[in-house]
């Protein structure tokens, strides 16, 4: 695809017109009242001019209160738009053919799911999830049901009710497998291990995965690395996907399955970002 194709591409896949709710869930919004609160009582220190104080120390409050409201600022920027602008340019730039079966696994409420069944219209988009509102505000499968009846592929779609360790898919089923935001969720290190495990055994030979999480990313790639996978590599998102917290940007994990007949990969260094 020809790069001003591809860009355009990316930004119909981006526009969207269904309602996807706050990553995090209630828990994510009830944490920025911290920086909230903190951040308007030090921008009104500073400004306050009953208050007799040095003009370095007013400077200081000022830049301290911006700091902390640029937290929710960058928050509700990067889960209401910065993550569709982002995934709209990594799906644009896959150059899939149309036909191709692809899961979405830990789906929510069909963000990046209502995105690949745009790009499949002979294939099939399929996602799982457990539904949880503590890590996507409004989840359930009537929401997710309604977004993509909303983005108009909902023939091309279908939704699961399962869990990432336990994919109910058999063997070599899709092209493609994405994550977004989802892996992390399960606490204990096995459970994200058996999870990507999962991925790569529902993947057909010369399959690949996009994983973009916001922690254990270092987990994932020493697993697909010890799974044989080539290809394997982690990058951060920018800033467009920042939560507004210092480490908490997500990384982009991906790697190729190889196909059959093709010999293991060397051993080699991976562009892991620390």
């Amino acid at each position: 695809m020809e790069p001003a194709s591809q860009r355009s591409r990316a930004a119909e896949l981006a526009s969207h017109r269904g309602h996807y709710g706050i990553d995090g869930g209630r828990g994510a919004v009830t944490g920025l009242l911290w920086p909230v609160g903190g951040g308007l009582l030090l921008l009104g220190l500073s400004l306050l001019p009953l208050l007799s104080k040095p003009l370095l120390q007013r400077a200081l409050e000022f830049l301290a209160g911006a700091a902390l409201l640029q937290v929710p600022a960058s928050f509700f920027y990067s889960t209401m738009r910065g993550k569709f602008a982002v995934w709209g340019e990594l799906l644009a730039a896959l150059d899939l053919h149309g036909n191709e079966r692809i899961l979405d696994m830990g789906c929510g409420r069909g963000a990046i799911l209502a995105m690949l069944g745009k790009l499949v219209p002979e294939g099939r988009a399929v996602g799982l999830d457990l539904w949880r509102t503590e890590d996507q505000s409004g989840n359930s499968l009537e929401s997710a049901r309604t977004n993509l009846l909303s983005e108009g592929v909902a023939d091309r779609c279908e939704l699961h009710t399962g869990d990432m360790r336990a994919l109910p898919f058999p063997d070599g089923s899709f092209d493609l497998v994405v994550s977004n935001l989802a892996i992390h969720n399960i606490p204990e290190k096995d459970g994200r291990r058996k999870a990507i495990d999962e991925a790569i055994r529902v993947l057909k030979p010369g399959g690949r995965i996009l994983i973009a999480d916001l922690f254990r990313t270092e987990e994932y790639v020493e697993r697909l690395e010890e799974a044989g996978l080539r290809a394997v590599s982690c990058r951060p998102l920018g800033w467009r996907f920042w939560f507004g917290v210092l480490g908490v940007t997500p990384r982009l994990v991906t790697a190729e399955k190889p196909a059959s007949g093709t010999p293991p990969p060397e051993t080699t260094p991976t562009d892991l970002v620390p």
